[in-house]
Order: structure tokens, then C-alpha cells, then sequence
């Protein structure tokens, strides 16, 4: 069993901050794949449903960002499921706005719900890392990850998240590398076909079109 989960702020007020494009993502899989729910478990939102061949939970914690580690601890405890088992998406300032990377373990790059995390589960789990871009001055990031995306962002952001719930079947099969791969082709497919042909070994002639064969 798989345990998906999405960090955000429980509230309409909080809907469509950055924060929590994490809520965003398992909303679309949720969606995509016909999940089963909500049932109020675990101080948050379950529900259930398959990717695949694999049994699928996912999780959203209602106990605001900073405490989804409470949560996400509980479930894990009542299923059974290891660490290495738990996807956790997320924003990330750190990552320019549209981009995606997968990772299994590393820091918190000072993320509260992903600090909030470790303590309680360690830090052994998969991060579906957002990019929202960022502010520019620190002591403009708590502004602006409680601020709604801007409607120009809305260009990136719902083909990223329609990419992310279209390939999610990859990630119950624990092929993270290739979860983000396809996600990129399947958002950039244009980019994808000319690296193809760029990267294509060069045509060798047909026998008789070799011109310095003319040459006496």
C-alpha cells in the first residue's frame, strides 16, 4: 500500500494560495482516478482508490501546514506503511516556478510542513517538490506563499498538475525517475521531439549519392 499526500492549509480562504499546490495535485488524481471519499481519519481527508495494481491512500491534513507530520504519523501507524512508502507534494520556493523534481530523503530547504514531517516520520520519504519561484527577499516569503497563484501562472500551473495525476500510476510502481520524465514530456512534448532529433545519429548516405566518389 501507497500513502499519497498533499500539504496545504485546510479552508476555502486558503484554496488557491501557493502553499498549497500540494491539496491541488491529489485533488486532480483524486479526480483522474475515481478515489473514493472522503472519509475524516487521521485528523484529515482519506481516500481510497488504486493506481494500477497498487492500493492507493491519500492523505490531506486538515491540522494546517505546520503540523502535517501529527497526521501523515497516524496513518502510517493504523496501515502499516514504511516511510519509503509515503509521497508527500509540496511547494518549493526554491524551484523555479513550473518546474518538478522527485527525490527520496534529503532536507526541509526550511519548509514547516516538511519539518513537521521528519520529526515525526524521518526523513526517508518522497518529495514532490512544486516550484513556485520566489519572492525575491526573504522577508517576502511568508507574503507570498499565502497568496493566491497569479493569473499568469495559471499557464504553468494546470497542465503541471493535469501532468502530475495523468502519470501518477508511475509512482505506485516506485519509478519516481521516470514519474518526472514523463511528466516533463507530457508537458513540453514540442522540446521533447527536437532534443530527439537533435540527439538522432546523422543519416548515412544512400550507396551512389556520395558526390566525392566523382572525384577523379
Amino acid at each position: 500500500m501507497m500513502l499519497l499526500v498533499g500539504l496545504g492549509n485546510p479552508g476555502e480562504k486558503y484554496a488557491g494560495h501557493r502553499h498549497n499546490v500540494g491539496f491541488m495535485a491529489v485533488d486532480e488524481i483524486i479526480r483522474r482516478h475515481g478515489f473514493d471519499g472522503p472519509r475524516f481519519k487521521f485528523q484529515g481527508e482519506v481516500w481510497e482508490g488504486r493506481l494500477g495494481s497498487e492500493k492507493v491512500l491519500i492523505l490531506k491534513p486538515l491540522t494546517f501546514m505546520n503540523d502535517s507530520g501529527r497526521a501523515i504519523g497516524e496513518a502510517m501507524r493504523f496501515y502499516k506503511i514504511d516511510p519509503q512508502d509515503v509521497v508527500v507534494f509540496h511547494d518549493e520556493l526554491d524551484l523555479e516556478a513550473g518546474k518538478l523534481r522527485v527525490k527520496l530523503g534529503g532536507g526541509t530547504a526550511g519548509h514547516n510542513g516538511l519539518k513537521s514531517i521528519g520529526a515525526h516520520i524521518g526523513p526517508d520519504f518522497v518529495r514532490v517538490r512544486v516550484g513556485i519561484g520566489h519572492p525575491g527577499q526573504k522577508h517576502q516569503v511568508l507574503t507570498f506563499v499565502l497568496k493566491d497563484f497569479a493569473k499568469s501562472d495559471q499557464e504553468w500551473l494546470a497542465p503541471l498538475i493535469d501532468a502530475m495525476a495523468e502519470n501518477a500510476d508511475l509512482l505506485a510502481d516506485e519509478d519516481i525517475s521516470r514519474f518526472a520524465n514523463k511528466v516533463h514530456i507530457t508537458r513540453f512534448p514540442e522540446a521533447t521531439e527536437k532534443k530527439s532529433k537533435k540527439d538522432a545519429p546523422a543519416k548515412a548516405p544512400e550507396p551512389g549519392n556520395d558526390k566525392s566518389q566523382d572525384k577523379p
